[in-house]
């Protein structure tokens, strides 16, 4: 099987193409490196008619009008190739998949509860994972743990109630919270972006990540659709072997690690006996690292995600 990942709308963000570099990774992972390819969508359809791949793929977002699928859905069908988009950014913009509603023979959304709001035959549930070849760092017991809480990315309105509710059970501890809007919470926050690898190596350095969803709804204002399944960092963090305290909103999370692999809290005393605990034992938190990042290397990496779309795709009779 031969395919075509294609996306790259004008206004991509950087996220959104780190997200697509571990996506091709992990296809290549299953297909083999000379049977994926990868293509900006402006170009797509001419290199499906130049190379007539098995699968073609659409991924990311589907909001901006810029980024028009289409004319490469129908150069696919046209060759009698299957075609798929797999949704990174649902629930948020999730009054816009009209725009891929009817182009594609299967849609996948990284968000369990948001795939239900599509009126679509061929709709499944793909959450995002990790990338080994990005994100996988062996753990070293001996590493000196310089920062004790790291939490990376915007400082939406529900992160910052989140965190001014433990700021009392955070004083006095070596923080790092980084990203745009932090920088006013002062000493321990920042306002600066940094990339992906250089996140890798901050989790090297940190006792424990703080795992928050996000809340910055672009388009979902229909159904106000509750995000549900866990992030892509959820997965990063534990290939790069770190403890997580997750914040649970619901018992999604035990979808895919247990409460020994990442553990959980929902309120500030249920997070200072999690710091307690974890603070005042290194084994402990080596443990948890250790088996967090065993499931992910079992069950969570984007390799696995495209064996499971292989799978999906033959038991649909698509494929």
């Amino acid at each position: 099987m031969k395919a075509l990942i294609c996306s790259g709308g004008r206004h991509e963000s950087d996220a959104n193409a780190q997200v697509r570099r571990c996506i091709m990774d992990g296809w290549i992972e299953c297909l083999g490196h000379d049977n994926v390819m990868s293509a900006n969508i402006s170009g797509a359809a001419a290199v499906i008619a130049a190379t007539g791949p098995d699968l073609v793929i659409g991924i990311g977002s589907y909001l901006p009008e810029s980024t028009y699928f289409g004319e490469v859905t129908r150069e696919a069908h046209r060759l009698g190739k299957t075609t798929l988009f797999w949704a990174t950014e649902d629930p948020y913009e999730q009054d816009a998949n009209y725009r891929i509603l009817h182009d594609f023979d299967a849609i996948f959304s990284c968000d369990r509860w948001g795939v239900n709001f599509y009126t679509h035959p061929n709709a499944f549930h793909l959450p995002l994972a990790g990338c080994h070849k990005r994100h996988y760092v062996p753990i070293d017991a001996e590493r000196r743990k310089q920062i004790d809480v790291l939490f990376c990315g915007v400082a939406f309105t529900s992160r910052l109630e989140i965190v001014d509710d433990l700021r009392a059970t955070l004083a006095g501890l070596n923080l790092c919270f980084i990203g745009p809007g932090w920088g006013k919470l002062g000493h321990g926050f920042s306002d600066r972006r940094i990339g992906n690898e250089q996140l890798i190596d901050l989790y090297g350095q940190t006792r424990i990540v703080l795992n928050l969803g996000r809340s910055l709804h672009f388009e979902n204002r229909r159904y106000m659709i509750t995000p549900s399944s866990p992030g892509p960092r959820t997965f990063e963090a534990a290939l790069a072997g770190t403890v997580q305290f997750f914040h649970e909103d619901t018992y999604e999370i035990r979808r895919y690690f247990t409460a020994d692999e990442v553990p959980g809290f929902s309120n500030q005393t249920e997070f200072g006996q999690l710091l307690s605990t974890y603070l005042g034992d290194d084994e402990r938190g080596l443990c948890t690292a250790e088996l967090a990042q065993r499931r992910a290397l079992s069950e969570h990496t984007y390799a696995h995600r495209a064996y499971h779309v292989v799978e999906m795709l033959k038991a649909s009779g698509l494929a």
